[in-house]
């Protein structure tokens, strides 16, 4: 058996039950009611007993996505097959998943499997090296389904646990699973003096890689000289064409306003919403699908519809958030659907909302005081582009060539095809 590896890899190796030409891992194949559905990291490691990590003392930093197709959390799997972590580590919203946007579940004892955990949202990298530390891993497992936007943290928890791995000299093993996207890029990169906790490092806003991918492309890019030990299992029976409904694969909620593959779909786009002072749908079931504020009428869904936006649909809609912005208020808007995946945009698709909804009601739209959009989107362009009075295409042409250099950049950490 082989490791997928490259040059600015470490020198310990898992014996990964995965051959660098992607043949099948034993017990852990296809099934014929879903022949075209893919395996994950931890699906593969999982047929094996979780025989390559036994021996190793394991932090796993996880949350519910980390699942398997029969349900199970991988840590609970792993202790069912005897190879029990010394700890556990949560992101945003915690391990088991049950806190807010913002939040997490400090520090517990799992009452089912009775392993430590340990809340690393928001911690800097020498206090989650501390941590490792604390619990004594020398191998950290990273298992968190992403959906593919620059600001959704789960990816900046990673890139946090590899500076952290590095300096308590640790293996990091990510067990990848597909990007719900695609593999396609898109948006504006980071200006590096916009970073914060929502985007570290200069990649695209919809960055079009699975985690492995991207924590390859950290470590060779942005990490050389912390000199990570990095291993990615790789995911079996996907390509870069392949969005979620299209993997066998079943749905976890990654945080609680993503719940469905269909919000996935917009948030790289509509989460942008969180800079405005419109509601970004958090309180109603459809989170970043539907988008509005008291004051809003029919006259800005008339005006998307005039944009022509490909595979882009909306409705006018009213609603009543139970909680986050506007709680208890009756606002108006759209709820965005999207018709045709393959020809929707997110970003393009957001940027128009923007624009519209600025020229429509000038008297409602504004950015949040604080300029939150800026992290958002990467840098100010788009906010004083859009206050400037520009266009969609001038604004969503601003970012063309930084766009295409980040895609050639990114190209020798690929591993899908």
């Amino acid at each position: 058996m082989n490791l997928n590896r490259r040059h600015f890899l470490g020198a310990s190796a898992l014996a990964v039950p995965m051959l660098a030409g992607g043949s099948a891992v034993a017990g852990a194949q296809p099934d014929a009611a879903h022949p075209s559905r893919v395996l994950t990291g931890a699906e593969q490691l999982a047929a094996q007993g979780w025989g390559p990590l036994k021996g190793r003392k394991l932090g796993v930093l996880s949350n519910p996505t980390g699942v398997l197709l029969n349900g199970d959390h991988i840590v609970d799997s792993m202790v069912a097959a005897g190879v029990k972590p010394v700890a556990a580590f949560g992101p945003e919203h915690g391990f088991r998943g049950s806190a807010q946007a913002g939040g997490s579940e400090g520090d517990y004892t799992d009452p089912r499997t009775g392993i430590p955990v340990y809340d690393a949202y928001g911690v800097d990298a020498t206090k989650l090296a501390s941590l490792f530390t604390k619990a004594g891993v020398d191998t950290v497992v990273f298992d968190i389904a992403d959906v593919g936007a620059r600001f959704y943290t789960y990816i900046w928890s990673l890139y946090t646990a590899m500076v952290a791995a590095a300096q308590v000299h640790a293996t990091l093993v990510v067990l990848d699973r597909p990007n719900p996207l695609g593999g396609r890029a898109a948006g504006p990169v980071l200006n590096p003096k916009f970073a914060s906790g929502i985007g570290r490092q200069p990649i695209a806003q919809q960055h079009g890689m699975t985690v492995g991918e991207l924590a390859r492309f950290f470590a060779g890019e942005f990490l050389p000289a912390e000199k990570v030990k990095l291993d990615v299992v790789q995911v079996r029976g996907w390509r870069r064409d392949t969005l979620f409904a299209q993997t066998g694969l079943n749905w976890v909620l990654p945080s609680p306003n993503m719940p469905t593959p269909d919000t996935a779909l917009v948030y790289p786009g509509t989460g942008m919403f969180e800079g405005t002072v419109f509601s970004e749908g958090r309180g109603t079931t459809r989170p970043f699908e539907i988008i509005g504020a008291p004051g809003l009428d029919w006259r800005w869904r008339e005006k998307l519809e005039d944009e022509q936006l490909p595979g882009a649909k909306f409705r006018e809609t009213y609603f009543v958030p139970t909680f986050s912005k506007f709680v208890n208020q009756t606002c108006g808007g759209v709820q965005l659907s999207v018709e045709d995946p393959r020809a929707f945009d997110a970003i393009r698709t957001a940027v128009a909302m923007l624009v519209t909804a600025k020229a429509v009601h000038p008297d409602v739209f504004a950015w949040r005081p604080d300029n939150y959009i800026d992290k958002l989107s990467g840098s100010d362009r788009l906010r004083t582009m859009v206050d400037a009075g520009a266009g969609v295409d001038e604004v969503t042409g601003a970012w063309r060539a930084e766009l295409a250099a980040f895609d050639r950049r990114r190209r020798h950490y690929l591993l899908y095809r």
